[in-house]
């Protein structure tokens, strides 16, 4: 056995059991979350000639071999579905100056309109592209799991665009932010 293989038998996939006791309700849980700092991301996948996006924070680095990322996508959605029926979707890490696109992802714009912002472009896989993003990842689908309303995504990164002297745009207490130069 490697040091890359664990020495226990992994799951194909992780169970949630029921609850033992009530969970907080869904405003306590949105209160609970508005004071946890993310910072703001547009998911995106295309499918021929359709594209779709939406805006997240439900996004985290999940390892470096391979190098994925994890992001969680509303089950019910065109994008969980295009995800799935395609195998790959692209992630932009909104720099501070891209706070419209945020809000046009979010459903402020409806989605046909959504790319009239920003300045897109095709990945070689022909996912979008944001460009003017602080980071751009191209991803391949390397696992997924239904989370009851949500699906978490594991997606290795395939291409990556990264421009450091950009500021992230952040979201905290319901409202976009920015955090300046750290050192």
């Amino acid at each position: 056995m490697n040091a890359m293989t664990p020495e226990f038998e992994l799951p194909d996939s992780m169970a949630l059991r029921p609850l033992r006791r009530p969970a907080i309700s869904d405003g306590e849980f949105r209160a609970a979350m508005a004071g946890l700092a993310s910072s703001v991301h547009v998911v995106t996948a295309r499918r021929g000639d359709e594209r779709v996006g939406r805006t997240a924070t439900s996004v985290i680095s999940l390892s470096n071999q391979p190098p994925t990322i994890l992001v969680s996508i509303d089950i019910v959605s065109r994008l969980a579905d295009i995800i799935a029926r395609t195998g790959g979707f692209s992630i932009a890490l909104l720099s501070n100056e891209q706070a419209a696109i945020a809000d046009a992802f979010a459903g402020k714009l409806d989605a046909p309109d959504r790319f009239s912002l920003g300045h897109w472009g095709n990945w070689p896989s022909g996912q979008p592209q944001l460009h003017g993003a602080v980071t751009a990842l191209d991803c391949e689908v390397i696992g997924a799991m239904e989370t009851g309303t949500h699906v978490l995504y594991a997606g290795a990164i395939i291409e990556a665009e990264t421009h450091t002297a950009r500021a992230p745009l952040i979201w905290h207490q319901r409202q976009y932010g920015s955090v300046g130069s750290i050192g």
